[in-house]
C-alpha cells in the first residue's frame, strides 16, 4: 500500500513547465537533494558538468554507513543510481546561466538547451557565475565564493536553493548529503504540500490502527521486505565485487601534460 500523495498535480504536468526541479550539480549533495524530490514525485532532472570534487579523494572514511570507508567513485555512482531509481533524469552538461520566467526559471546549458523548471537547486561547489541573471541572490566571497541562504538552503529568490558547499556547508561529503536531503524536503514544504515523510513500514503499522498513511510512506508486508532486502543485498555484492574501474585523478595543477 503506497500513499497517493506522489501524484498530485504539479506546474510541470500543468503543461507550464518542462521540469518541476532543476539540481544544478551531480555531487553528494546534488544527488541527494535529487533523489528525494524524484521520490515525492516531482520531475527532476540533474545538470552535472562531470567535475565532482570527491573524485579526487583516495579513500572517503568517514561516510556513515561504511565501517571500512567506500571508494568515493563508486559512491558517487550509487548516489546516481539511486537518484535515477527515484525517477530522476542525469545529463552531463555545463549550466551557463539561471533566468526568471513567469512560471519559474529558465535553465540554459552550453549545449544551447534551455529546461524551464518551477525550481532550482543550486549545488556546484563554488561556481556561481551562473546565477548572475536572478535578481535577489546574494553571493558571499570567502576567497571561494558560496550563495547566501539560510540553514534550510533557501535564498533570496522564492523556488532557488543552495545545498551543500555553496551553501557555506563545511567541506565533508556526509554533511553536503544531509544538507541536499534537508534543501528538498524544504523544497516539498515551501510548495505546500503536507509533511513528507520519507519511510517504508512494517505492514498495518499504520492502516492497523486506524491511521491513514502519512505522505510518502508505504506499508509492506513480510513477503515484499524479504524481496526488497535480498535485491539490496544482490545489487550491493554486485556493485562492490570488483574494483571500481575508472583511475585516481588528482588535483588538475599536479596533472601531467
Amino acid at each position: 500500500m503506497t500513499s497517493d500523495h506522489a501524484t498530485r498535480e504539479t506546474p510541470a504536468r500543468r503543461g507550464a513547465v518542462d521540469r518541476d526541479v532543476v539540481v544544478v550539480g551531480g555531487g553528494v549533495a546534488g544527488l541527494s537533494a535529487a533523489t528525494f524530490t524524484a521520490r515525492h514525485g516531482l520531475d527532476t532532472l540533474v545538470v552535472d558538468a562531470g567535475g565532482s570534487i570527491l573524485r579526487r579523494n583516495a579513500h572517503l572514511a568517514n561516510f556513515p554507513g561504511f565501517p571500512a570507508g567506500v571508494n568515493p567513485r563508486r559512491l558517487l555512482d550509487l548516489l546516481d543510481e539511486q537518484a535515477a531509481n527515484a525517477g530522476c533524469e542525469h545529463i552531463e552538461a555545463t549550466v551557463t546561466g539561471v533566468d526568471r520566467t513567469e512560471d519559474g526559471f529558465a535553465v540554459a546549458t552550453d549545449g544551447g538547451d534551455r529546461v524551464d523548471t518551477a525550481f532550482v537547486v543550486a549545488a556546484t561547489k563554488n561556481t556561481t557565475d551562473y546565477l548572475a541573471g536572478v535578481d535577489g541572490v546574494g553571493v558571499v566571497d570567502r576567497g571561494k565564493t558560496f550563495v547566501d541562504a539560510d540553514e534550510r538552503g533557501r535564498t533570496g529568490v522564492d523556488g532557488l536553493y543552495a545545498a551543500g558547499r555553496l551553501a557555506a556547508k563545511p567541506h565533508q561529503a556526509a554533511v553536503c548529503a544531509g544538507h541536499g536531503v534537508e534543501v528538498a524536503v524544504t523544497l516539498l514544504e515551501d510548495d505546500d504540500r503536507p509533511f513528507y515523510h520519507d519511510w517504508t513500514a512494517p505492514d498495518g503499522y499504520f492502516t492497523d490502527r486506524g491511521r491513514d498513511l502519512p505522505p510518502g510512506c508505504e506499508e509492506i508486508d513480510e513477503a515484499e521486505r524479504a524481496d526488497r532486502e535480498a535485491t539490496a543485498r544482490a545489487a550491493m555484492r554486485d556493485r562492490f565485487a570488483e574494483p571500481h574501474p575508472d583511475d585516481q585523478v588528482t588535483h588538475p595543477t599536479l596533472r601531467d601534460e
